[in-house]
């Protein structure tokens, strides 16, 4: 089967607000943290709803991390949110040592991730938070593609134990799913192809679809992933796609430490492949829209397709 994305109406901020909204009415232990992003996440337009399971704490996000701590100790299930870049470069030693090491049980919402950031510029774009999210022990870690794969996440983090951290965009997403779309395996296979694997996350899935039929109007088959979790990574799903001989990974994130090297560690030890990772490269973040931030970068369709057909002229030239 192929997906076709289309132009999503909801926002993600949207789902998230309505998403926690509708667990926090079947769940009184459920509390909204905010760190004076409300507005930003469109938590403000529900905190009347949410009466005490609201709390703004300002801009003071690692006493955030803190309050998540002490309320998952005495029961309740904190959902804490703001920009990726605070809820891990600022705020890592408290994720860490509070929740993590602590082993106790939090959601943390990083929005704004990448180079959707835009106009915030170069403090506010994280290109690293997946890779600080990664090495946290038993830590799970996820990039939402969409509004739907988003409140499933959000689902998912609610009912299981520990530590999940979401990565997502704030504003309009491409539709990929169907709102009764299934996720099972941590990956899905968007699609078939024989001749090489583009594997994406995030922003980049849309990116990777478009790619795949411009490759498929010069005869060359793509099969196309959507990675959505990083941690634990699906491998069952890289050595699918390693069996076409190539593979590209695409991520809105630092070559290192994110999706591309999630994959490029399974295929190292399970299934030596041609692969390159379409992703960040020594650069910080900096202002800009997106398609010219995506494009300065090198993160757009044109550089997934330009790889994709260097990558096949070594797989072929074996």
């Amino acid at each position: 089967m192929t997906y076709f994305p289309k132009k999503e109406v909801v926002e993600m901020r949207t789902v998230y607000a309505n998403t926690l909204l509708e667990l926090a009415e079947k769940d009184e232990k459920v509390i909204a943290l905010e760190a004076d992003l409300s507005s930003a996440i469109t938590t403000d337009k529900i905190k009347e709803q949410l009466k005490n399971q609201y709390v703004n704490l300002g801009i003071m996000e690692a006493e955030m991390i803190g309050t998540a701590a002490g309320l998952s100790v005495t029961g309740f299930k904190p959902f804490v949110h703001t920009f990726a870049n605070f809820a891990t470069r600022r705020v890592y030693d408290q994720v860490f040592v509070s929740l993590a090491y602590a082993q106790l049980n939090a959601v943390i919402l990083g929005s704004d991730a990448g180079v959707t950031a835009e106009h915030n510029g170069g403090t506010h774009m994280s290109f690293e938070d997946l890779a600080l999210m990664r090495i946290i022990p038993k830590n799970k870690v996820y990039e939402a593609s969409d509004s739907t794969l988003l409140r499933y996440l959000l689902h998912k983090g609610y009912k299981e134990a520990g530590l999940t951290y979401i990565r997502t965009i704030r504003k309009n997403a491409m539709q990929l799913y169907k709102e009764d779309e299934a996720f099972i395996t941590g990956s899905k296979t968007l699609r078939e192809g024989e001749d090489l694997a583009i594997l994406a996350s995030g922003i980049m899935v849309s990116d990777a679809l478009e790619a795949a039929e411009a490759l498929a109007k010069e005869g060359i088959e793509a099969m196309v992933m959507d990675m959505y979790q990083l941690k634990p990574i699906d491998q069952s799903a890289i050595l699918k796609a390693a069996q076409t001989g190539a593979i590209i990974t695409a991520e809105n994130h630092n070559v290192i430490g994110g999706l591309g090297s999630a994959v490029a560690e399974v295929l190292a030890e399970e299934a030596p492949t041609h692969h390159y990772r379409v992703g960040i490269r020594e650069k910080f973040g900096q202002v800009g829209t997106m398609d010219w931030l995506k494009e300065d970068y090198l993160i757009n369709v044109n550089e997934i397709v330009v790889q994709a057909k260097k990558l096949l002229l070594k797989k072929n030239n074996l």
